[in-house]
Order: structure tokens, then C-alpha cells, then sequence
């Protein structure tokens, strides 16, 4: 009942969440029929639903380099992540794995559920990734062997210091932005951003993501890998685990702060990023998940949930991103609006917030000096509800109708949908 409640509490998610489900039944329907394609876009569905729809933005040879791109890394990083395999046989293979991806006979057995499938049948994989072109090949390669000996280094290294951190999320992120880049210029629609920018793109999303997973990965079993920084958390804890402790929760959200504080130092380049993108298509791929990222961090900020729980934007709001971002006043908008909320939730007490009061006045002012926030959607201020107790049962029974249509009958509970929400 937990999104029918919401839907209830903000009818007006309703439109945007049957959107998103019509797009996803859409994104299955449109698996190619080839035995090696069909497996990359099934499983991509399988880890990572979100990516699965954003990816449907953008052109057919791109989506096929991109799908690959994101399975590939992927896998490496369920090499990466499998604490139960030695270091004596993982390094190796994180250092070897851009030339796995050529060799249609290679797997190795390891990660769970649908990750250890990817593992196990990587063959599909590495036959559909030679049936790219040369171009997309050599960017692939080229940030699978830069990743994977950056992995290998941190499986025997700790994250210390703030440059380690920054030098981490470079590897398995910034190196993502940096990949992403290259493949949108061998596409031939984008210019070959800068390698800067392109870092700033994956480490704005890897610490947000390093911020909101703090509880799942310090209970991660058999044993815990954990990347906040030494440099950060022990102003506040004797020992990283000691944050999830109820007595140390004021300590834990100051911490908590410090991190998000640390992760707003990027958003100024990813708009820097955005707003050079020339494709539309490019452009909402790219813009959708900065836009869960800076919404994701205004709900972790002072937020002790982030210690108890998991934190994440609301589905509802989420198919509001994916529905509505399509130009730069919509990412600007989204960007002041979330930035505003972080704002608000600033206390005078905390020994950061004079810092991250600057980082949040420095994106307000980008966002400002656009020009465009007046053609912005809001996904923060809410107008008054628009709604009466009989429109909430309909759209309520709208709702469970909808987990059942065919595919074909949800067009006509769009436009029904739409007939109650003008």
C-alpha cells in the first residue's frame, strides 16, 4: 500500500507514475529478438530498472552502446563488490577485464540473483559488444582497463583522506562520465566535453549514492566495504560503524552534513555539462538521474532516517523527473527548488553550515544567472490540493485497474487520467 498511499497523499503523481509504467512496458516490449540482445536488455531491466528507462532516450546504436557500456561495468563491479572472493583472485581479473569483454567464451561465477546470472552468461555480453562499432569499442575498452586497475588499487588501499575518496569515486564513476562522453562524440551528436566536467557528472551521482547507502553497506555480509572518508567521519566517531548507533545520533547527522557538503561541490560543473548538450535525447538521459541525485541529497541532509532506514525520493516524484525534464529551465528549476529545500534545512548549530550554506548559495545563484527559472517546473513548492474525497476514490480504483490492463487499454486510463487531473 506504500505507493497507493502516496498517490493518495499527491494525487497529482498519478499521471506521471501511469506514464512511467506505460514507458516500461513499452522498454520490454521493444527487446530485440536476438538471442545475445534479447539477454542484455532482459537483464538490464533486471538490474537496474531505472537505467532500463532512461536508456530507452536515447537513438538505437547509442542505446545499444550504452546498454553494453553499463553491463560491462556492471559486471566488473560485481567482481568488485563479491567479498567472498580472495583478493589473490580478484585483482587479477579486475585488471584483465577489458580484454574478457572480447572473448566470447569468458565468464566467472560470482555475485547473487541476477547479478550472478550476468556473471554466468557474460558470453551474450561480450557477442554483443563485438557487434559494435569500432569507435563505441574503443571507448568501452578503454574505461574498462582505466576502471578496473583503479578497482584493484582500492581493494588493498582504505579510503583515508578526501583526496582518496575523490580519487575512488573518480575510478567507478568519473570514469562512467568520462566514457559516456566518448560515446556521445563517436555518436556524432555531441562535442567531446571535457574530462572535468565529465568527472564532476559521475562523482555528483557515485556520492550521492556512497551517502544514501550508508546503512545497507556498513551491514553488507560477509563483511562490510565502506568508502566515507576517514578524513570526514572520524571528527565524529571513534569508528565508521558507530554512526548507526542511536546514542550518536546528533554526531551521526553532522557527519552526515559534512558528506553532503562534500557532494555539492560537483553540481555547478553537471550544470555546467548539461547545458552544452546539444541532443535532446542525450540530454534527458543525462539529466534525469543529476536531477534524482541533487533530490536525493535535499532528503539525506540532516536526516538521521539516512541511519535507521533507507531515504529516497518518493516513485511518484521520480516519474515526475522522468516525465517532465526536457530542457535546461527544467533541470535549473529542479536544481533551485531541491537546492532551496537543502536550504531550509540548514541549522545554525552544525559546524558545516556556514560551508554548506556557500555551496548551496553558489547553485541558487548558477540557476538564478540562467535566466530561466521563470519557465521552471516545480517539484518542490506544491500549489493546494486539487482534489476532492470522490476524485481520490477514482483515481484510487484508476490506479489498481491499471496493475492489470494490457498494455494496449493503459492509453485509454492515460487519457482518462488526464481528463481528471485538468
Amino acid at each position: 500500500m506504500g505507493t497507493l498511499g502516496a498517490v493518495l497523499k499527491h494525487p497529482d503523481d498519478f499521471y506521471p507514475l501511469l506514464k512511467l509504467k506505460m514507458a516500461a512496458r513499452n522498454a520490454e516490449k521493444q527487446i530485440p529478438p536476438e538471442p545475445h540482445w534479447a539477454f542484455c536488455y532482459t537483464m538490464l531491466h533486471k538490474v537496474s530498472r531505472s537505467f532500463a528507462l532512461v536508456i530507452q532516450q536515447l537513438g538505437t546504436d547509442l542505446r545499444n552502446a550504452v546498454c553494453i557500456f553499463y553491463l560491462v561495468l556492471r559486471a566488473l563491479d560485481t567482481v568488485e563488490d563479491d567479498t567472498s572472493v580472495p583478493t589473490d583472485v580478484k585483482v587479477p581479473i579486475l585488471e584483465d577485464f577489458h580484454r574478457h569483454v572480447y572473448d566470447r567464451n569468458w565468464h566467472f561465477s560470482c555475485g547473487t540473483k541476477h547479478y550472478k546470472v550476468l556473471m554466468d552468461e557474460f558470453h551474450h555480453v561480450s557477442t554483443a559488444f563485438l557487434e559494435l562499432g569500432k569507435g563505441y569499442q574503443e571507448a568501452i575498452e578503454d574505461i574498462t582497463q582505466r576502471m578496473g586497475a583503479g578497482m584493484a588499487k582500492f581493494i588493498c588501499k582504505e579510503v583515508e583522506t578526501i583526496d582518496d575518496y575523490d580519487e575512488y569515486c573518480y575510478y567507478v564513476a568519473g570514469l562512467v562520465g568520462l566514457g559516456l562522453s566518448k560515446l556521445f562524440h563517436a555518436s556524432g551528436k555531441e562535442d567531446m566535453a571535457s574530462d572535468s566536467l565529465s568527472n564532476s557528472m559521475g562523482l555528483f551521482l557515485q556520492k550521492t549514492n556512497i551517502i544514501r547507502d550508508y546503512l545497507e553497506d556498513i551491514n553488507e555480509i560477509p563483511k562490510s566495504r565502506m568508502f566515507w572518508p576517514r578524513e570526514i567521519w572520524s571528527k565524529y566517531v571513534d569508528k565508521l560503524e558507530d554512526l548507526k548507533y542511536e546514542e550518536n545520533s546528533v554526531k551521526a547527522v553532522q557527519c552526515l552534513n559534512d558528506m553532503v557538503t562534500n557532494a555539492l561541490i560537483h553540481a555547478e560543473d553537471c550544470l555546467t555539462y548539461m547545458s552544452a548538450l546539444r541532443d535532446i535525447n542525450i540530454f534527458r538521459f543525462c539529466a534525469i538521474p543529476q536531477i534524482m541525485a541533487i533530490g536525493t541529497l535535499a532528503l539525506c541532509y540532516n536526516n538521521v532516517e539516512v541511519f535507521r532506514g533507507v531515504v529516497k525520493m518518493r516513485r511518484g516524484l521520480t516519474a515526475k523527473v522522468i516525465d517532465q525534464t526536457k530542457t535546461m529551465a527544467d533541470v535549473y528549476g529542479a536544481f533551485y527548488d531541491f537546492s532551496c529545500m537543502l536550504k531550509s534545512k540548514i541549522d545554525d548549530s552544525d559546524p558545516n553550515a556556514n560551508k554548506t550554506l556557500s555551496r548551496v548559495e553558489a547553485i541558487l545563484k548558477t540557476c538564478r544567472d540562467s535566466g530561466l527559472l521563470n519557465k521552471r517546473k516545480s517539484y518542490v513548492v506544491k500549489s493546494g490540493p486539487r482534489y476532492n474525497s470522490a476524485m481520490d476514490h477514482r483515481l484510487l480504483n484508476l490506479f489498481l485497474d491499471v496493475l492489470d490492463e494490457p498494455a494496449k487499454q493503459v492509453h485509454c486510463l492515460v487519457h482518462h487520467c488526464r481528463s481528471l487531473c485538468l
